[in-house]
């Protein structure tokens, strides 16, 4: 990767963004792109550097955006050969193979509740390299002493979040609030406007009364179907420190999907039961 490419991948990382960077890592014969030749491909169709232009580029092109799409790299082959059967059109004459490596959005978390579970969180994310803000409408609880490693630290109530910050920017929302109405003014602003996970503490009838009050306010099933709640890897997690860990565990397993599984965790539970544990905090 040359320097451009370095410094637009630590650009597109910093700032939450996924990408592709497809590399060719073999060439054979005549080929227009040479052994290491690499292009950043962005969520949105934009690009930066070359594999050789032509039908091979657009063809990579595509196979980025089903990349970023699936969230999974892959290996293709290609023939630069125009009179062979699924042959690229070109008369170059030799061939290539292209790694396409995914590289998810660094994830940048909002809590939203600067209580007990907010802070073992904030514990663990600085060691992931995961960036966080913390917003609460009580000063006492979203201080430097509590969050020294935070972003932003925001004192605001629940009808001005999306006032103070950008919804777009944060790639998950979790709901660790103190208080069921206030935390059920979030759900219903977020629903509405934040695009991306959002994970909600609850027990199972402070669950369902929000739920409930949403769909009064004609909030679709659909909608609701959004949130995740209880939050976090299914691991039997108690204490505020043990539901951070099942919350970072689900991030991670999301960030770098698995599709074959290793002896020891063929034990383990499907995917399906894979439903988090969490505790009112």
């Amino acid at each position: 990767m040359d320097r451009r490419q370095t410094k637009e991948a630590l650009r597109l990382l910093e700032s939450h963004q996924p990408f592709v960077r497809a590399t060719i890592v073999k060439a054979t014969g005549s080929v227009p792109g040479k052994l290491g030749a690499s292009m950043i491909v962005r969520s949105d169709g934009s690009t930066l550097g070359t594999v050789g232009g032509a039908a091979l580029e657009e063809q990579v092109k595509a196979l980025a955006q089903h990349a970023l799409a699936t969230r999974t790299g892959d290996l293709h082959h290609f023939d630069l050969q125009a009179w062979t059967e699924g042959g690229l059109p070109s008369l170059c004459g030799g061939s290539v193979e292209v790694a396409l490596e995914y590289i998810s959005a660094r994830p940048n978390l909002l809590l939203w509740g600067g209580g007990h579970v907010a802070h073992a969180l904030a514990s663990l994310l600085p060691t992931l390299e995961y960036d966080y803000s913390v917003a609460d409408d009580r000063a006492d609880w979203v201080g430097a002493d509590r969050f020294p490693t935070a972003d932003r630290r925001e004192v605001v109530g629940p009808d001005r979040l999306w006032d103070v910050l950008e919804p777009e920017s944060f790639t998950h929302l979790y709901l660790l609030g103190y208080d069921a109405m206030k935390d059920l003014e979030v759900l219903s602003r977020s629903l509405e406007r934040f695009p991306n996970a959002i994970g909600l503490i609850a027990s199972a009838s402070k669950r369902e009364h929000m739920y409930a009050k949403l769909r009064e306010r004609g909030v679709s099933r659909e909608a609701l179907a959004r949130i995740r709640s209880p939050v976090g890897l299914e691991i039997g997690a108690e204490t505020p420190a043990e539901i951070a860990v099942a919350i970072v565990g689900e991030i991670v397993a999301e960030r770098h999907p698995t599709t074959l599984r290793t002896p020891s965790r063929d034990a383990c539970p499907s995917d399906e039961s894979k439903h988090a544990v969490s505790r009112t905090p």
